[in-house]
Formats: structure tokens, C-alpha cells, sequence
């Protein structure tokens, strides 16, 4: 994945303050503030085995059930995994966040090539790029609106948020943001609206090498420097995995 774009993006808050306020904790970056590991070494082992099950069997207890007997244990070894399918779900969105720290690179200050300095914009996009390009190395993009309408469920949908929020605040912290000002909250709020509408639009794309989520992650990047925040996307995002969730479970044959 490119690591620059054709324009600069950088969003800035139109307030203005005479004492900016505390900066919020950073409580998401991995690289400074590493949390403890959400899972134990069993349930990491099955949850790791039972990814590899997804792009043919999909976001289902079918492929966790066959991620434990690759792991070395039995079926009823899922019931490590209190929530089910979720985890198998969430385990992916935390590794793909987790990872970003090395799979995208930045040069040093001050060795860029032809001496310019990378915009805080253009690593923002490259992350962003990363971070969808992950779904597809990861070969679960064709099987990604299962895993939408799983987050859509109503005991779900609120560790989903939490975890698309800690995402925005990583590939901002990557970038290089210090911003301690009020624009801190607008730009993780519209990041999360513009990688939730990529993620649904990616779900879509037939285009080769999925060039037109690029150009849609393009779109969305220059509407947010010229019109602001887009935290109606993050809506969007919900009522898609609304209906995707509705539409799976009446494939289930379950009268909706």
C-alpha cells in the first residue's frame, strides 16, 4: 500500500479558545500505552486457528469450531469465547489495529525524499488504505458483511464502537498528530466516519485491486477538509449493519 496521496488532508476545528483544554489521555496506542492482552493464550491460539477457517466457512461457530480442533483442543473448547462469533470478529479488528504500527512506515524527519516533510494528512490516508488493504490480505473481505451483521447485534454494537474509536485514535497517534485542542475529538469522530463508510463501500467493490474504495476513501478525505465532520457516516455504518444483520438471519430462515 502507497504510503502518500495525491493531496494533502488535515482537518483543524473552526473553534476558538484562549486556554486549550487538557489533552485527553491516550489510552489506545499500542506502541506507548500496549494493553494487556484481551485474551488468554488458549482462547488467542483458537481465535488465531479459526481466521484461517473464514474466507470458506465465514464468520461462523462452524469455523470456531474448526479453529479449536487446529489448536490442539476440543469443540467445547469455544465456550472459552463468552461472546461467541464476536470474538472471532473482534480478534481480527484488534490484530489489523495492532499491526498497523508495522505494517506501514513513514520515513524520519527530515529523510524524506527530496527533502519534503510527509503531511500528517498523507499518513492518515496511508493508514487508512492499510488498514482496509488488511481485510483483503487477510482474505476475509469477501465475508466482511457477515461480520457487519454480527456487530449490529444489539449486545455488540457498543464494543464495536469502542474498538472503530480505538482504531481512529491509532492511525491519528501513527500519523503524528499532537493536536490538544477541541479538534482532537472532531478528527478521530470524522476518521471513524470515513473508515466505517470505506468498510461498507469495500464490501461492494468489484473493481481490480478494489481501486474505486481507493478513490471513494479519496472522495470522502476531501469532503471532510471542505465541508467538515462526517460523523453521519458512523450512522450510516449502524443501519448498514442493521440491515445486513436482518438480511443474514432471514437467509437462517428466521421470520423478520
Amino acid at each position: 500500500m502507497a504510503t502518500c496521496c495525491r493531496r494533502p488532508f488535515l482537518l483543524s476545528s473552526t473553534s476558538s479558545i484562549r486556554k486549550p483544554p487538557r489533552a485527553p489521555r491516550r489510552s489506545y496506542q499500542s506502541s506507548t500505552h500496549p494493553p494487556p492482552p484481551p485474551y488468554t493464550p488458549e482462547a488467542s491460539s483458537i481465535l488465531s486457528s479459526s481466521l484461517r477457517h473464514v474466507p470458506q466457512h465465514g464468520f461462523t461457530q462452524t469455523s470456531l469450531t474448526l479453529g479449536a480442533r487446529d489448536a490442539g483442543f476440543l469443540d467445547i473448547s469455544t465456550n472459552l469465547l463468552p461472546r461467541g462469533v464476536f470474538e472471532l470478529v473482534n480478534y481480527h479488528l484488534m490484530n489489523q489495529r495492532l499491526a498497523l504500527k508495522d505494517t506501514v512506515q513513514f520515513p524520519e524527519e527530515g529523510k524524506e525524499a527530496g527533502g519534503k516533510k510527509t503531511g500528517v494528512g498523507k499518513k492518515v490516508r496511508a493508514l487508512l488504505l492499510a488498514r482496509l488493504r488488511g481485510n483483503i490480505d487477510a482474505g476475509v473481505v469477501g465475508r466482511w458483511q457477515e461480520a457487519l451483521a454480527v456487530m449490529a447485534l444489539p449486545t455488540n454494537i457498543r464494543p464495536s464502537l469502542a474498538e472503530l474509536a480505538r482504531l481512529s485514535d491509532e492511525m491519528w497517534f501513527l500519523a503524528g498528530d499532537v493536536s490538544v485542542d477541541t479538534s482532537w475529538y472532531t478528527k478521530r469522530a470524522s476518521l471513524s466516519g470515513i473508515y466505517a463508510a470505506a468498510e461498507v463501500f469495500q464490501t461492494q467493490d468489484e473493481s481490480p485491486n478494489y481501486k474505486d474504495t481507493e478513490h471513494f476513501v479519496d472522495a470522502r478525505l476531501d469532503e471532510v477538509q471542505q465541508v467538515g465532520s462526517t460523523v453521519g457516516q458512523v450512522a450510516e455504518w449502524l443501519d448498514f449493519t442493521g440491515h445486513a444483520a436482518v438480511n443474514v438471519l432471514r437467509s437462517k430462515g428466521v421470520r423478520i
